[in-house]
């Protein structure tokens, strides 16, 4: 009878090494396969008004002179005034007389199709507003020339109505961390103009329609919800830079779609869903991204020799799956490496430049199955994932490499770890926290 421990190693070997999916074979001469053509866009988007328009410049708030809309601003704002039950910073002590210019939270710029003073912004960010009427859409669509709407972390609720298409400046929309629930706020994907959509810490649940990976916005942060089901198949579509689906419910597959976003997407985070399935070799396109996260998953399988194109990546996460096979090499070489995170996994192998990221710190491969290696999993538990027999669709994807892999593997070679400057922090990590209360 052959001991636990040799069949044991015997399996991780075979596991490691024999699937067609973890051995490189990309063949001599062979060119890598063409980048998905991405969702058809006009960039860069047109102005909101025609650029020969001569504007009146902007005013000083003290003296704005004419006011677009003077009485209907003034009428909501005096409305939202009495609803406020909780007002800890005192806006609506300011909002008192006939120039909302002066209002705290307000801010006036030209009107274009105007060319006279209006209100052009709101910042309620972090404002803290109580109140149990305070109704987000029977407020802004009596601000018809208003351009930013940020009103994270306060108390606001109620429908997004389908006028907030007739908004014709607004382009940046922030109603995270308020009291909105139900199903996702549909017409939002009416207001064309939006380049930044921010609907995280709220109570929406249910499905995301699959026009939202249509719309053409730079940030969409829709994390710490209650979405569920899966992510539609043409996740790929968004031409966002910033994406977050973090802390939600999502079920099934990361969608293979996800290469159409290869000249656009940056940092795109799936954190502590319910994922299922195997990476997509299509990731390996993503040569602009820099951040890349699915830890806190059910995904399962071999890391795709793809993932070596990812040449501008600097934060990888994997951990809390079940992935296993060998760390390629590929992914240690890249050029960017700074936080690799691959715990809590099934992992077995590492090569040498895999090893020179261990010893650096810039992997962490705790908790995996890796002989050799400090703070593994116990042989039992390693035995017990690898006693079931495990596979993937589309297995001979593994191997598919979406880039010239050598060029980037000369990058690295040359370079000290030690070296490695400390990048920006990741735009896509600081919306996982609520911002203000």
């Amino acid at each position: 009878m052959t001991p636990f421990p040799t069949l044991f190693l015997s399996l991780f070997t075979l596991l490691s090494t024999s699937s067609p999916g973890l051995v490189l074979s990309q063949q001599a001469g062979c060119d890598p396969p063409q980048r998905p053509r991405p969702f058809p866009r006009v960039r860069p988007r047109p102005p909101l008004y025609p650029p020969g328009l001569n504007l009146l410049p902007t005013q000083p708030p003290n003296n704005p002179g004419p006011l677009a809309n003077r009485a209907r601003i003034l009428f909501i704002t005096q409305e939202l005034k009495r609803n406020i039950t909780y007002d800890p910073f005192n806006y609506t002590g300011t909002w008192v007389g006939n120039n909302y210019c002066l209002f705290k939270g307000y801010y006036c710029d030209t009107v274009p199709d105007l060319n006279i003073t209006g209100l052009a912004s709101i910042d309620f960010n972090g404002a803290r507003f109580g109140g149990r009427f305070l109704n987000f859409y029977r407020y802004s669509r009596n601000l018809p020339d208003i351009a930013l709407f940020h009103a994270n972390s306060n108390n606001f609720s109620g429908v997004i109505n389908r006028n907030i298409n007739q908004l014709r400046y607004l382009y940046e929309l922030d109603l995270s961390n308020n009291r909105f629930l139900g199903a996702f706020p549909f017409y939002v994907l009416g207001a064309t103009n939006l380049t930044f959509v921010d609907l995280r810490f709220n109570r929406y649940a249910g499905g995301v329609p699959t026009q939202l990976f249509n719309i053409d916005t730079d940030v969409l942060f829709i994390n710490n919800n209650g979405f569920a089901n899966t992510i539609p198949t043409n996740f790929g579509n968004t031409p966002a830079s910033y994406l977050t689906l973090a802390n939600n419910n999502f079920s099934g597959t990361i969608p293979t779609s996800i290469g159409r976003a290869w000249n656009t997407l940056k940092e795109v985070v799936f954190l502590n869903n319910r994922l299922t399935g195997c990476l997509p070799y299509e990731i390996g396109f993503l040569g602009q991204a820099t951040v890349f996260d699915v830890g806190g998953n059910l995904l399962t399988g071999p890391i795709p020799q793809s993932f070596g194109c990812l040449r501008n990546l600097q934060y990888l996460n994997l951990a809390h799956n079940q992935l296993y096979g060998l760390i390629p090499e590929s992914l240690c070489r890249l050029p960017n490496a700074y936080n690799f995170t691959l715990s809590y996994n099934f992992f077995t192998q590492v090569g040498v430049q895999c090893r020179r990221l261990i010893r650096a710190g810039t992997l962490n491969v705790r908790r995996n199955c890796i002989l050799g290696l400090p703070d593994q999993k116990s042989t039992a538990e390693c035995g017990r994932f690898f006693s079931r027999a495990r596979t993937c669709p589309r297995e001979n994807t593994f191997s598919i490499v979406t880039c010239n892999i050598s060029a980037t593997a000369s990058l690295v070679d040359a370079r000290k770890l030690e070296e490695i400057a400390a990048p920006p922090p990741p735009r896509t990590y600081a919306v996982l926290e609520k911002d203000h209360h």
